[in-house]
């Protein structure tokens, strides 16, 4: 099972940019999916979830400015941000989970300029 991410790269301040993440290989019946995202010298931090039925939920620092979606029979989780902050930079790893398993991509780097 591999999970691909793309779409980080340099963004200004107050811009915006689209995650998407695709799993490909062996993995079937995902539960959620959700984006998490570390910073230097930081712990990996949860950013937004979903799970197969469509509810998500979000990180405080995120609401409002973040959405995510899925696209389940692609296997593929996208994370809209929006209202970029400096403190938004990070590299930005997917998750997936099935009932036995987690699933992580190999994360893409977020950088906001200001």
């Amino acid at each position: 099972v591999q999970l691909q991410a793309f779409g980080g790269g340099l963004v200004q301040a107050g811009g915006s940019v689209r995650l998407s993440c695709a799993a490909s290989g062996s993995i079937f019946n995902i539960k959620t999916m959700g984006w998490y995202r570390q910073a230097p010298a930081k712990q990996r931090e949860f950013v937004a979830g979903i799970t197969a039925g469509g509810t998500t939920n979000y990180a405080d620092s995120v609401k409002g400015r973040f959405t995510i979606s899925r696209e389940t029979a692609k296997r593929t989780v996208y994370l809209q941000m929006n209202s970029l902050k400096p403190e938004d930079a990070a590299v930005y790893f997917c998750k997936m989970s099935t009932m036995r398993s987690d699933y992580w991509g190999q994360g893409t780097l977020v950088t906001v300029s200001s």
